[in-house]
């Protein structure tokens, strides 16, 4: 027969929280603070409190260390000094990495300007250091004389007085018949008594043969010519026949330099009517060229022996920013030595003829009364 258990009674099954299976009793529930009767429900458990935005910071930046420190092999626990010393040294072989060319060619600016400005210097030491061109002046001095080597004819005698009638026209037409101008010796007024007495005493000339001679330089940095020496002098007799002749209507005064052929000490010698008139021009002056300077030049007037056509060649002494300081021939376009030729009248010319100014008329020298009019 079957049994049954009565319907308030529930089974005692073993439950958890105790060796024999018996419901381990709950910890009796403090009173609240204010004074709450440990028969009130038990309040809800205590939250773990949050985290301010600090402490965050603070984590974020930790936990970035550590991928640092890890990507850099640090072992974990590293004091934040080493970890940050770490990284500062990496930083910069990273940045020396990726700027290394940049830094390379900064650290070498100086040596290669250097190298570069010295292999400037030495191009432009190498250079011809100056040219020289001579060319007859064009220009009609106060007084002069037009050697021709032939007689003038009848007709050209007679276009000088009635064609070309005065001194301008007179001066171009000999010269498009083949004549050589040579200019009156220049009146030095001012020059030293020392000079004065070298020309008293001298034989030469009386005429100048007047050249423009212009030097010019290539080079970046100036040359400066301190010195002349006339070199080479050859003479032979004039072959001039006919002189034509507009005599000075006073002292002669020319700019520029004079020198006899051969020189007398001191020459070239300044002839402007200027305060060192007669003085040996290198003695206070010097030719600057090259470095951007514009081409020196100035006139020189000549003289040769009484009846004589001289070539000639010329010295200069130069120095420049290289320490170079020497004597150097003059040389034409062609790469030869430069000959200037400077002429004087003849002394056994067979026609001497003189321009009277008022009125206008040639007449011959050795017959006074026989003019073209």
């Amino acid at each position: 027969m079957t049994t049954t258990e009565p319907p308030d009674e529930r089974r005692n099954d073993p439950q958890p929280g105790s060796a024999d299976g018996t419901l381990a009793a709950p910890a009796p529930q403090q009173a609240g603070q204010n004074g709450d009767s440990a028969g009130v429900a038990p309040a809800t458990a205590a939250q773990p409190p949050r985290q301010s935005d600090a402490d965050e910071g603070n984590g974020a930046r930790e936990s970035f260390a550590s991928i640092v420190a890890e990507t850099l092999g640090l072992a974990p626990g590293s004091s934040r000094r080493r970890r940050a010393v770490t990284l500062l040294v990496m930083l910069s072989i990273a940045f020396v990495a990726v700027f290394r060319d940049t830094l390379t060619g900064y650290l070498m600016i100086k040596p290669s300007v250097t190298r570069e400005n010295d292999s400037n210097a030495e191009y432009d030491a190498n250079k011809v250091p100056f040219t020289v061109s001579v060319r007859p002046e064009d220009d009609e001095p106060e007084a002069w004389s037009m050697v021709l080597d032939r007689a003038l004819t009848p007709e050209e005698k007679q276009k000088l007085v009635a064609v070309e009638n005065d001194r301008s026209g007179a001066f171009s037409y000999l010269r498009k018949l083949g004549g050589r101008p040579l200019a009156d010796e220049a009146t030095l007024e001012n020059a030293p008594k020392r000079y004065k007495d070298q020309l008293a005493s001298s034989t030469l000339g009386g005429y100048a043969d007047v050249f423009q001679m212009n030097v010019m330089s290539a080079r970046s940095t100036s040359v400066v010519i301190n010195g002349w020496q006339v070199t080479d002098v050859t003479c032979r007799k004039s072959t001039g026949h006919t002189i034509v002749t507009l005599p000075p209507q006073g002292g002669a005064s020319y700019e520029g330099l004079q020198l006899h052929i051969p020189p007398l000490v001191g020459e070239p010698v300044l002839a402007d009517e200027t305060d060192g008139q007669g003085e040996s021009y290198f003695s206070t002056h010097y030719i600057e060229v090259g470095g951007g300077q514009p081409s020196g030049g100035f006139k020189v007037q000549a003289i040769a022996p009484w009846g004589q056509s001289c070539q000639w060649g010329i010295k200069v002494r130069y120095t420049d920013p290289y320490q170079t300081a020497r004597w150097v021939q003059l040389k034409d376009g062609n790469g030869k030595p430069l000959r200037i030729r400077t002429d004087s009248v003849p002394t056994d010319a067979r026609q001497e003829w003189v321009f009277v100014v008022a009125p206008w008329r040639l007449c011959d020298t050795s017959e006074p009364r026989k003019c073209i009019t």
